[in-house]
C-alpha cells in the first residue's frame, strides 16, 4: 500500500532537526516501507536534489551516528519537494498533482503542520478545497498531525477545533506533544498497570504528595517571539506537564485502546480544581531570570513569565487531599525531567526514635524522564555494625544499562508510526486540550488579578526563585532532585 507523507514548513526547523531524521531512523529499522513518499512543502523554490541535500546534512548533523550512505542511498529517492504559498490554491493543486502522478497513487496521506500557529487553519482549509482530506473507501485514509501550540487559551482552542471539525472527523486529526513519545513518559502507564506492587499504594492512602519538574537550562534563544507572546505556562504547563500529570493520576483503562485511555485522562483534568484569582498568591509562583529582557527580540519591559511552579488538586475518591506540585522553567541549574511520588510516612517512627534521629526518612518512587532515563525507589535500611542506626539507599533502574547505549528512540520515531497506523493513543483529543486550557486560563486569569504574585526575579542556572522553595516549605516539604540518584550522591534530602 502506497503512503504519502506531506510536511508543511519542510526548510523549517523542527522538519530538519525532528521530522525527517525521525523518518529515516524509522526507514533504518525497516518500519516505514519503501513505497512511502515524503513530500516537503514550503515557500523556498527549492529543486528536489536540493531539498534532499538539505535533509541529508540535517541528518549527518543531528545524528550522525546513525547516517550510512548505503541508508540514505535508498531512503533519498523517497524525498521530493513542492514549492508553494501556504495561503495559496496553486500550491496545493500541485501537490495534488504530485501526489497522484504515476500508476499507483498513494490510498493513504499524512499532512504535517510543521508551521506557525497560524497556518493551522489556512492549510487545513486549502487541502480539503483541494480534495485531498476525501476518504473514498475505508481502505483510503487521510490524516493530519497538528503541532502544539493548540490555541491560545481556550476559547481559541475551541475555535481552532470547531473549524477543523467542520473539514475533518475527530479521528483524522492527531493533536501531537512530543513528550508522549517518550519511552520513558509512556512507560509510567506500564509501570503502573503492568506490575502488582505499586498501584494498590497509588492513592491518597500511601502517597504524601507528588512532584513533576520540567526544567531546561537554556534560555529562549531563537524562540523570542513566540515565547512573549506565550509564556512558561503556555509554553509547557498547557501541554507537557498537564500530560504527565494526566498519566500519573488517571484511573486504568479496561482496555489499552485509544478513546479508553484518552477518557481517563480527560477525567483527570476535569477533576482538576481551579485556581481562583483570590488564591493565586497562595498557590502559583511565578518568575523571570535575570537577562531575559536582555534577549534578542524580547520587549525591554517585558513582564513574560519564565518560570512557573503551581500547587494543585484532583479532587476524586483516589487523590483527594493529595497536592500535586508542577513547576517548568528556562535557565534553570540543569535539564532534567521527572516525576517525584512521595509516599507518606509510616505510621509511628519508633527506628527514626531508637536511633536518636531528628530526620524523619520516608519512601519515594523518581521516575525520571531525562536526561538519565530510569526508575529510583528509595527505601530504608539498616547501617551494618552500627546497632540501630538507619540510613536511606536506593533501588535504580537505567534504560541505557538494561537495553544498550542506544535503546532511547527519539520521540518523534514513534509518534510518527502511530500517526501513519492510525493509533491515536499518544495524541491529545478535542476535550482534553480544552480541560486543558480551561485550567490553565483560571491560573492566567489570577496573574491579570488584583490578587496575583508578584513577578520575580531568579538568577540563571539556579532552580528559580525562593518562593517556589516556599510554596512547599509551607506544607514542611521540599523539592527533590533525584535524576542524580545514580551518581551515588543522595541529592533529595531527607523528606
Amino acid at each position: 500500500m502506497r503512503t504519502a507523507i506531506v510536511i508543511f514548513g519542510a526548510t523549517g526547523d523542527l522538519s530538519c532537526r525532528k521530522l525527517v531524521p525521525a523518518l529515516f531512523g524509522n526507514f533504518r529499522k525497516q518500519r516505514l516501507s519503501e513505497l512511502t513518499s515524503i513530500v516537503g512543502f514550503a515557500s523556498s523554490p527549492l529543486k528536489d536534489e536540493e531539498f534532499r541535500r538539505r535533509m541529508k546534512e540535517a541528518i549527518q548533523t543531528v545524528a550522525p551516528e546513525d547516517f550510512n550512505e548505503d541508508d540514505w542511498g535508498r531512503f533519498a529517492p523517497m524525498l521530493s519537494y513542492q514549492s508553494g504559498d501556504f495561503a495559496q490554491s496553486s500550491g496545493y493543486q500541485a501537490l495534488a498533482k504530485k501526489l497522484h502522478d504515476g500508476s499507483e497513487p498513494p490510498q493513504n496521506c499524512l499532512f504535517y503542520t510543521a508551521t506557525d500557529p497560524t497556518f493551522f487553519p489556512i492549510i487545513v482549509a486549502q487541502l480539503h478545497a483541494s480534495k485531498l482530506l476525501a476518504e473514498d473507501n475505508e481502505n483510503c485514509q487521510r490524516r493530519i498531525v497538528i503541532e502544539k501550540p493548540f490555541g491560545h487559551d481556550l476559547q481559541s482552542a475551541e475555535a481552532l477545533n470547531r473549524e477543523l471539525h467542520c473539514m475533518l472527523k475527530e479521528e483524522q486529526i492527531y493533536r501531537i506533544d512530543h513528550y508522549l513519545g517518550k519511552e520513558t513518559v509512556q512507560n509510567v502507564i506500564v509501570f503502573r498497570f503492568g506490575n502488582a506492587i505499586f498501584e494498590p499504594l497509588w492513592n491518597r492512602n500511601y502517597v504524601d504528595h507528588v512532584q513533576i519538574t520540567v526544567a531546561e537550562k537554556v534560555g529562549v534563544e531563537h524562540r523570542a517571539r513566540y515565547y512573549e507572546k506565550a509564556g512558561v505556562l503556555r509554553d509547557m504547563f498547557q501541554n507537557h506537564l498537564m500530560q504527565l500529570l494526566t498519566l500519573v493520576a488517571m484511573e486504568p483503562p479496561a482496555i489499552y485502546e485509544a478513546d479508553a485511555l484518552r477518557n481517563e485522562k480527560v477525567k483527570v483534568l476535569m477533576a482538576l480544581r481551579e485556581i481562583a484569582p483570590e488564591t493565586s498568591s497562595r498557590f502559583t509562583v511565578r518568575a523571570q531570570y535575570s537577562g531575559y529582557r536582555d534577549e534578542a527580540g524580547v520587549d525591554r519591559n517585558s513582564t513574560t513569565e519564565t518560570f512557573a511552579a503551581l500547587k494543585c488538586y484532583v479532587d476524586n475518591w483516589r487523590w483527594q487531599g493529595v497536592p500535586f506540585y508542577l513547576r517548568s522553567g528556562k535557565m534553570l541549574k540543569e535539564k532534567s525531567s521527572e516525576i517525584v511520588v512521595q509516599f507518606r510516612r509510616p505510621p509511628t517512627q519508633i527506628l527514626d526514635i531508637q536511633a536518636g534521629r531528628t530526620e524523619l526518612f520516608t519512601n519515594r518512587l523518581s521516575i525520571c524522564i531525562q536526561p538519565d532515563e530510569g526508575l529510583h525507589l528509595r527505601f530504608i535500611t539498616k547501617v551494618p555494625d552500627q546497632g540501630l542506626q538507619i540510613r536511606p539507599v536506593n533501588m535504580d533502574f537505567h534504560f541505557r544499562d538494561s537495553f544498550g547505549e542506544k535503546s532511547i528512540p527519539e520521540a518523534y520515531e514513534r509518534l510518527l508510526l502511530d500517526a501513519l497506523t492510525g493509533d491515536a493513543s499518544l495524541f491529545a483529543r478535542s476535550d482534553e486540550i480544552e480541560c486543558s486550557w480551561k485550567f490553565i486560563d483560571t491560573v492566567l486569569a489570577g496573574w491579570a488579578s488584583d490578587s496575583a504574585p508578584p513577578l520575580l526575579t531568579y538568577a540563571p542556572y539556579t532552580w528559580g526563585p525562593a518562593a517556589s522553595d516556599s510554596l512547599l516549605g509551607r506544607d514542611g516539604r521540599w523539592w527533590m532532585h533525584d535524576c542524580k540518584m545514580h551518581s551515588g550522591v543522595d541529592v533529595g534530602g531527607g523528606a
